[in-house]
Parts: structure tokens; C-alpha cells; sequence
């Protein structure tokens, strides 16, 4: 052995503290190590050929005689140290045999002596123990010592001189090797380091491990390798794992009131802690928020792929994937299973068997070699779906541990998915009852073009009671109506409705914008008075009401709460309105006030509800500069209005607004003045034949002589009522359009009603023969009196009304079609 491998040893090994000397028979010193002279200070010179007893600082306190009575066989005594003090030593004399005869004296510290004697017992105590794995590395990895057998672990057992890359694979060895030889290094150890570990020899065993790790010095504190002891935490490790599970499925599943999100939280939650590949099928009826099928009923639902789920992030292209429809679940044990709420691990045998109609593997396995696991979504005993759960990286199939955890999770993701279920029953319930209280999105008259956007809030708040309407009125004019009922669902989509029809019926009696608002207050008012005072809150809402002419291309507004509009001119100048503010409906006590406006030709109207000011890009701060200004960029591109409204609000597919936004846009238009005419008769007999001699005129400048005869009646008929209940001065007026419109104006409030006249009666006939040729009229009121309009189509009078004008008055009169 050379002297470095020597050293080597040496430096390694205990026996670096043990002294030694020869005596002869009579106890006199003959030879003396340098290991002696170190530990008494005093050199082989000093003591050879001195007697033993030389040495001693008292006698031996333990031990039987020998060497002549000199020393005892083994014991501990205490020896005079060179520099004057004393050491105690544990000691053993063993007799030299040979011709010279003598003895051999070995002796060390006693308490190094007692340390080994407890790190002796201390580690055969750890190596007897069967409860934690102990393993003693040298200094390049080999095991030298362990008490690892194969039933701690279930694996191979550990043997002196192996390295760990033969029990463990390779970049497990690696890394479990990189941590002790940082140990080694540094000298700090890690205590209870949890580590996974994958078995070299047993394909697929893996364990959980806690590791504890210490470096070992030799006397002089040089490392002479490491100490490990391991726990065996898997089956821990495995419940912790399956309650972190258990917590993260409930945070994570059911965040949402969409089926198909739900389904995909509960797909994403078990991948990989479960298996590879995971897929949810749910009910067809479900998706559309209708009822499944009990379970008790027998029958089978016919399912829809909507979540899926893999480990690496591919579908298998031989599974079905999100959006296939799927073969009905029937037939087969493990269906009585699954109806009884129980999860179901099927081989190959069983997957082939499973569907009843052509087509198994498609359905359930991309590999049937590999177990798939069923477990059923049951919620108030009805099946809304499945979810499968494939293990393609593991050959073991969920244990029956693995199975109620899945079934445990199934079942409370199936409560997510019947709560989203109920929610798009009701979501399709109140979006039907709002499109069918909505108006059309967009009209077309001569007066206005009109598109209108409503998009519902999201998160849960949903439909709400945002609303648009655009009015026909009679002579052209058009009702704008912008509104925002508190609240959101059911209750507020109702409320809107009703003040929608409210609005509609008072704009037939073509009231100013303010009256309107006066009524409809009442309106919510009495709403408030009908359901409980603690709810009386919940009662309200905004409104603008406008009414445009575009015959003189004045706008008439009131509002109740709202925004004010925004008007972008012709020459891209956007402004906002200046419209009197006035309370929300149901505030009571405050006063509406109208404000009127002119338009020019080809300017956008934009009214609005707040919920605008909820998307992204308009803040709380600037909202309606931002909007004012984004509106007049948009206008000014010459979009259709449809396209600026979606322009204006964005997407919104997929960012949730908190409250509902409606819009109505409108582009004005303005009727020629050559289309209209209008003229002003005293209250005198004769101002009759002069109105129809300038209705006659009128026509045959617009080349409408065929409605001379029709128009000249019925302008005779209005005038003559003029002037004999109302007085004058009376006004006439022609506005020729899509339609013919005949006005005349009074200064009296009396409300024209038409009647059936008996055979003797004088009079009475005028506004039945006036309804008999015009295709609808009516009256509206203002300040200054009243007037009455009609409507003639330019195509002509119907053909059964063109004989009426060849008879007299008296067949006129008796004349059946006027019966």
C-alpha cells in the first residue's frame, strides 16, 4: 500500500486516537508511539526505560491484575501529562507471545472511548429498526451500510457497494446524488426533504419520500461520506394529494353559470393528478337548460362531448372531441352503476361491450389497451352527463381509493353544471321575453334612419331592463326613446315592458316629450304602490323621450335621468345636447321640461344608457369626451349606423359588462320643400271651396291628380268642421312622401270623434266619409289647439271607394259602402 493511499486510510479512520507502548516482564517501557508522546507530551526518549508506574498519576480504579501486579489486564487510569496535569485513559494490556516475552499496552481517551461505545450502540439501534430507512454513503456515493430491505419500500432491497442509479432511474439518481454532495460540501444538511422517487426496476412504481441527509467527519472533521435516513410518505402524500384535489376542484369548478365552462373546470381540475386524458359529456337536453332524464325513469340521455382535457395538451385524433354527439349510455352492469351514482373502471372487454350502437371505440378509448374510469354527473337524481377519466403513462387503473375521490368530485361538479343548467333555462326565458319586447334593431322611414344595439350585462346579472324604441308618428315624425330599468333579471325586463308599452301608447296621443315623462312617472309610481314597501327601491327607472319632425328638422327632447345625447353634424362636429335634466322615474315631486333643437340634414342622434360608460376605454373621469370624441371619428368614416353602434361598444363576447348598454342611433333626414305646402284660411264659409281649390292646384303640380277628388273631399269635410266648431284661423297643410299628408289646424281642443249617423240625421257623416278614404287618421294637440292629419297612398283610392265621387249627395249619403 503506498504512503497517500496509507494517509487516505488513516485520516478515515478512528483508530488515529489509540496509543500504544511495549513493556517488558518487569512493566519497564520499551517502546513508545508517536500517537503516546502526542497525548502526554512526553517523547520515547522521556519514557523508555522508565518503569510504567512512572506514569501513572493513581492508581488503576478498575480492572484484575497482570504485568506483575504492575497494571490490571484493562481498566481506566489516570496518567501524568508532560506539562504537569493528568489525562484518563481507557486501556487494555494484552501479553506478546515469543522467546522476550512482554506486553502490549493500547490505550485512548476514555471519553473518545465512550463516544465510540455510544455511536457504536446508537448505530446498530438504527440498523436493527425496521420503521425508517437508514443508508451511510462514503464519500463517492456507495452505499456501505443500510437496514433497507425489500418489504420498507416495496422495491429492492439496498446492498453495501451499490450506487442509487440501480434502484431508482437514472435523473433520479442524478439529483438525490447533486443534494448529498452538497451536503458533503457544505457540511448543512436537509432535513425532511420531500422527494419523488421512480423505480428503476418496477415499471411505473414511483414513491414519495422524506430524506434527511448529515455529513459524516472523520476525527479531524474531513468528510468521510454521508448519512441518510428515509420515510416512506406515499400513502400521506396520497391522501394529502387527493384533499388538495378535493379543494382545488371546489375553488375552480363552478365559477361560472356557463354548462360548457363548468364542464371544462372539471376536465382541467383532473388532469394530472388522475389521468392523462379526460373528457365531459353532457346531456344534450342540459346544454339548451332543459330537464335530463331522471335516473329512476331508466332512460338513457344522448350525450355531447363539451370538455376535454390531456396532459400533453393533444387530443388524440381517434376521440371524439368537443361538439361530437355521442351514442346513448344503455345496456350493461356497469350503467346500473353509474345510475347509482357510482364510478366504474372499464378494460378492454367492458369498453367494447359498453354503447349499444355501433362504433365502441370511437367513444371510449384512443388506446383500449389502457383503462378508462367512468363516473357519472348526478344532480337531484337526474344524470345530466359523464365524465372519463384514461391513464395512458400508467398501466395501473384508479384504485378504489382514486374512484370515490373522482365520484366525490363528479358529484359536486355535477351541482356547477345543474346550477348553470337552471341558469340558461331562466337566461333563455327572459332573453326570449326581451327580444320579444325589444323593438326591431333597425328602421328606415323618411324621417329618420335608426339603428339600435342592446348587448345584456354578464356575470350572473344578465338581462336587465335596458331598452331602445324608435315611433312612427304621424306627418313624418319619429319618437326616440332610450330607458334603463333598475335592477337586472326577470322583475326588471317585465317593469321594462310595461313602461315600453306605457311610452308607446302615449306617443300615439302625441303628447309634448315632457307630458310624456309626466305620465310615465305616474306610471311607476302606481308600479311602487303595488309590491312591498322594502322593495320600493327597486321601482325606478331613466328615460329619454324625443320627437323629431323632419319637416322642419326640429328635435324635441325630455329626459328622465339619462345622459344627455350626442349629435354629430353633417360636418363631423360632434356636441352634446342640452337637454333640462330632470329626476329618475319614480323620484315624484320635480317638474320635466322639454327642450327642442334643430337638426341639420344627414346628423347623427346618439342616445345611450350609463352602462356604456362600464367597457373598456371610457373611465369615470373623461367617459363623455371619450365618447363625444369616438363617436365623431366613427360618424365621419360614412359607416351604416349598425356598424358605428358595434364599433362604439366593442366586443364584447368575451369581456362581461356589469350592467346593460343600450344605444340608438339616428340619422336625420329633412323633406324637401318641395314636397310640402301649407296655407292659412279665416273662419268664413268661403275659405271651404278656396282650400280645395288649392289642394286641386297642389296635386297637378305634383302630378297627383288622381287623389284630387279623394283629397278635395276630405279637406272639405276637415275644413267645414273647422270652421264651425272651432273657429280660425284654419291651417291646411300637404306633405307628399311615401304617403299623401293632409293636416288641417284649429285653435280648439275638442276631440274629434267619428259616429254612425242615422238615415234622417243633417249631419255627422263628415269624419266617417273622411276615414272611408284615407288609409288612417287622427289628431294631436298642442298648446295652441289641435290638428287633425291623414294619410292617403300615392297609388290611388281602393277601388271600391273611386264610384263614391259619380254619386249625389243623398246616394251618397245612403250609399252602403258607407254603412
Amino acid at each position: 500500500m503506498d504512503k497517500d493511499s496509507s494517509a487516505s486510510l488513516g485520516r478515515r479512520s478512528p483508530l488515529l486516537a489509540v496509543c500504544a507502548a511495549v513493556l517488558d516482564r518487569e512493566g519497564t517501557v520499551i517502546r513508545w508511539s508517536s500517537t503516546a508522546a502526542d497525548l502526554l507530551g512526553r517523547t520515547a526518549q522521556e519514557v523508555c526505560g522508565r518503569p510504567v508506574q512512572d506514569l501513572l498519576a493513581e492508581a488503576p480504579r478498575t480492572g484484575t491484575a497482570s504485568c506483575a501486579g504492575q497494571l490490571p489486564a484493562e481498566g481506566i487510569v489516570r496518567l501524568r501529562l508532560g506539562s504537569g496535569g493528568a489525562v484518563d485513559v481507557d486501556f487494555r494490556v494484552v501479553a506478546l507471545d515469543g522467546s522476550a516475552d512482554g506486553y502490549v499496552v493500547v490505550a485512548a481517551p476514555a471519553d473518545t472511548t465512550g463516544e465510540w461505545e455510544i455511536g457504536g450502540s446508537f448505530l446498530r439501534a438504527l440498523l436493527a429498526q425496521d420503521q425508517m430507512g437508514i443508508a451511510i454513503h462514503d464519500t463517492q456515493m456507495n452505499v456501505v451500510r443500510t437496514n433497507i430491505r425489500p418489504e420498507m419500500f416495496e422495491g429492492p432491497p439496498l446492498q453495501p457497494d451499490i450506487r442509487l442509479k440501480d434502484v431508482v432511474i437514472a435523473e433520479d439518481a442524478e439529483m438525490i446524488e447533486l443534494l448529498f454532495r452538497k451536503v458533503m460540501e457544505t457540511g448543512v444538511p436537509f432535513i425532511r426533504k420531500r422527494l419523488e422517487m421512480h423505480s428503476s426496476t418496477i415499471a411505473g412504481h414511483q414513491w414519495d419520500l422524506s430524506v434527511s441527509a448529515f455529513r459524516l467527519q472523520d476525527i479531524h472533521g474531513d468528510p468521510s461520506g454521508i448519512a441518510v435516513t428515509v420515510n416512506d410518505t406515499t400513502a400521506q402524500q396520497r391522501v394529502r394529494r387527493q384533499m388538495d384535489l378535493l379543494h382545488e376542484a371546489a375553488l375552480r369548478i363552478g365559477s361560472s353559470l356557463d354548462v360548457v365552462r363548468t364542464a371544462q373546470e372539471l376536465a382541467d381540475v383532473l388532469v394530472p393528478e388522475l389521468g392523462d386524458l379526460t373528457a365531459v359529456d353532457i346531456s344534450d337536453s342540459v346544454l339548451v337548460g332543459d330537464e335530463p332524464w331522471n335516473v329512476i325513469e331508466g332512460m338513457s340521455p344522448r350525450l355531447v362531448r363539451v370538455a376535454t382535457s390531456s396532459r400533453t395538451g393533444d387530443w388524440p385524433s381517434d376521440l371524439p372531441g368537443p361538439g361530437k354527439e355521442l351514442t346513448e349510455i344503455s345496456g350493461g352492469a356497469h350503467i346500473s352503476q353509474l345510475r347509482m351514482g357510482q364510478a366504474v373502471t372499464l378494460d378492454r372487454e367492458a369498453m367494447l361491450m359498453a354503447p349499444s350502437s355501433p362504433g365502441p371505440t370511437e367513444r371510449f378509448s384512443p388506446i383500449l389497451g389502457h383503462p378508462m374510469t367512468i363516473a357519472p354527473l348526478l344532480a337531484r337524481g337526474r344524470l345530466l352527463g359523464t365524465v372519463s377519466v384514461w391513464r395512458t403513462e400508467r398501466p395501473d387503473p384508479l384504485d378504489e381509493a382514486e374512484r370515490i375521490l373522482l365520484t366525490e368530485i363528479a358529484s359536486r361538479a355535477a351541482l356547477g353544471v345543474d346550477n348553470a343548467r337552471r341558469y340558461t333555462r331562466e337566461h333563455r326565458a327572459a332573453t326570449a321575453l326581451q327580444e320579444r319586447l325589444l323593438p326591431r334593431a333597425e328602421t328606415d322611414t323618411p324621417g329618420l334612419e335608426t339603428a339600435g344595439i342592446y348587448h345584456p350585462a354578464a356575470g350572473g346579472a344578465d338581462i336587465g331592463g335596458d331598452w331602445f324604441d324608435a315611433i312612427p308618428l304621424p306627418s313624418l315624425r319619429v319618437a326616440l326613446v332610450i330607458g334603463d330599468v333598475i335592477g337586472h333579471g326577470l322583475s326588471a325586463t317585465a317593469t321594462m315592458g310595461r313602461l315600453r308599452t306605457a311610452i308607446q301608447t302615449f306617443a300615439d296621443l302625441e303628447l309634448d316629450p315632457a307630458e310624456v315623462l309626466t305620465h310615465v312617472e305616474d306610471l311607476v309610481q302606481r308600479l311602487a304602490a303595488e309590491i312591498p314597501s322594502e322593495q320600493w327601491d327597486a321601482v325606478g327607472a331613466t328615460c329619454l323621450y324625443a320627437v323629431y319632425d323632419p319637416i322642419t328638422g326640429k328635435c324635441t327632447l325630455a329626459s328622465a335621468g339619462q345622459p344627455p345625447p350626442v349629435v354629430v353634424g353633417p360636418d363631423g362636429t360632434a356636441r352634446y345636447v342640452e337637454v333640462s335634466p330632470g329626476p329618475p322615474l319614480g323620484v315624484g315631486g320635480v317638474p320635466f321640461e322639454s327642450t327642442t333643437v334643430t337638426l341639420e340634414a344627414g346628423s347623427v342622434l346618439t342616445l345611450y344608457t350609463d352602462g356604456l360608460f362600464e367597457l373598456e376605454g371610457f373611465d369615470s373621469a373623461h367617459g363623455m369626451t371619450q365618447l363625444r370624441n369616438r363617436l365623431a371619428v366613427l360618424t365621419s368614416s360614412g359607416r351604416g349606423l349598425a356598424d358605428i353602434g358595434r364599433d362604439l361598444i366593442g366586443d364584447l363576447t368575451d369581456r362581461p359588462t356589469r350592467d346593460d348598454v343600450a344605444l340608438l342611433l339616428a340619422r336625420t333626414r329633412v323633406i324637401s320643400k318641395e314636397n310640402t305646402a301649407s296655407w292659412q284660411f279665416p273662419a268664413e264659409p268661403t275659405s271651404v271651396a278656396d282650400a280645395r281649390k288649392v289642394v286641386t292646384r297642389q296635386l297637378e303640380l305634383w302630378g297627383l291628380d288622381e287623389l284630387s277628388i279623394s283629397t278635395e273631399l276630405v279637406v272639405s269635410e276637415l275644413v267645414t268642421n273647422a270652421i264651425r266648431y272651432a273657429g280660425g284661423p284654419v291651417g291646411l297643410r300637404l306633405i307628399r312622401e311615401n304617403v299623401l299628408i293632409c293636416e288641417v289646424a284649429d285653435p280648439s281642443n275638442t276631440q274629434p270623434r267619428l259616429l254612425r249617423a242615422a238615415a234622417t240625421d243633417e249631419g255627422g257623416r263628415g269624419l266617417f266619409i273622411v276615414a272611408k278614404c284615407t288609409s288612417r287618421w287622427g289628431s294631436r294637440y298642442s298648446q295652441k289647439g289641435k290638428t287633425i292629419w291623414t294619410e292617403q297612398p300615392l297609388e290611388g283610392l281602393p277601388d271600391q271607394l273611386a264610384p263614391l265621387f259619380d254619386l249625389t249627395e243623398e246616394e251618397l249619403i245612403n250609399h252602403p259602402s258607407l254603412e
